[in-house]
């Protein structure tokens, strides 16, 4: 095989592009529609880019398109995806983001409401839902996604959390060239945007599964052979009621997974006691699938 090909995903590459087209609907509707008529500024590197091109038509007495600025800017970042992320992911990234740019540029610009705290929770949902949907499928909107999703393997904060601390400049920035009305706008919409993204993106939301059975073993190579996750055995359980002898299992997955895990269960001991502990916090390593 031509090693040029050996970083694209094999047969799920149309899902991927399809994934890719979608987000960048998203986010130009939400830029075009919402953040552009209501003067609210996005989050990460769109916003920057947004900031460029008001300075660009108000300042610097030239024009330069949100598009543009966007795909400027993404440039040097793709370098900390392919190095500190993965090869795939930075690939589909640039994808994602060369259809953004164009999406942005084709899309008219429309107002649907000159409301601007309208604008900042729509189009902060529009953009949360786009970012989140494409992180789930392994792609990103690109830009300062590179850097948050390079801390969140160092730190296992979500993705949502870090970007509303990088986007605080942002918002420094609009308010003192724009005004402190504007950066408070898009305060409420980059807030909106974290949320919406850390509520469609499940694979960063680990939970603790302890698991009571009888048939340990047939337990442990079912969910084996589902995911890849490590499992604790604790031997002789005794049970309050009627002290018989069990074996209890613990665990930690990702929502992402749980179905994977009712499955598995569901296969291997029906009449297992599982008990599912929500968004638990990690010390130490915990597995997740290269992006």
């Amino acid at each position: 095989m031509n090693p040029i090909f050996k970083w694209l995903p094999h047969p799920d590459y149309a899902s991927k592009l399809s994934f890719s087209v979608v987000y960048a609907l998203l986010a130009s509707i939400a830029v075009n529609f919402f953040y552009q008529p209501g003067h609210i500024y996005s989050s990460g590197i769109t916003g920057v880019a947004q900031i460029i091109t008001t300075l660009s038509k108000d300042w610097l007495g030239f024009y330069i398109p949100v598009s543009m600025a966007l795909l400027l800017l993404n440039i040097p970042l793709f370098f900390i995806g392919w190095f500190k992320i993965g090869h795939k992911f930075t690939i589909f990234t640039g994808i994602t983001v060369l259809l953004t740019s164009l999406f942005v540029q084709v899309l008219p610009e429309e107002t649907v409401t000159t409301d601007p705290m309208i604008c900042a929770i729509f189009g902060g949902a529009i953009s949360g839902v786009g970012i989140g949907y494409a992180l789930k499928n392994g792609l990103s909107s690109g830009g300062l996604d590179f850097i948050s999703i390079a801390i969140r393997k160092r730190t296992g904060r979500t993705i949502g959390s870090i970007s509303i601390g990088f986007n605080i400049v942002i918002l420094f920035a609009a308010g003192i060239l724009f005004g402190w009305q504007y950066a408070l706008y898009s305060a409420i919409a980059i807030f909106v945007s974290g949320k919406v993204t850390d509520a469609v993106f499940t694979k960063q939301k680990k939970m603790q599964v302890t698991i009571i059975t009888r048939n340990p073993e047939e337990v442990i190579q079912t969910i084996q052979r589902h995911m890849r996750r490590g499992i604790t055995i604790i031997n002789e359980a005794e049970g309050a009621y009627k002290h018989d002898k069990q074996t209890v299992l613990l665990t930690v997955v990702t929502r992402f997974e749980l179905p994977m895990l009712r499955s598995a269960m569901k296969e291997s001991d029906p009449k297992a006691f599982v008990s599912i502990a929500d968004n638990v916090q990690i010390v130490g390593r915990f597995y997740e699938e290269e992006l």
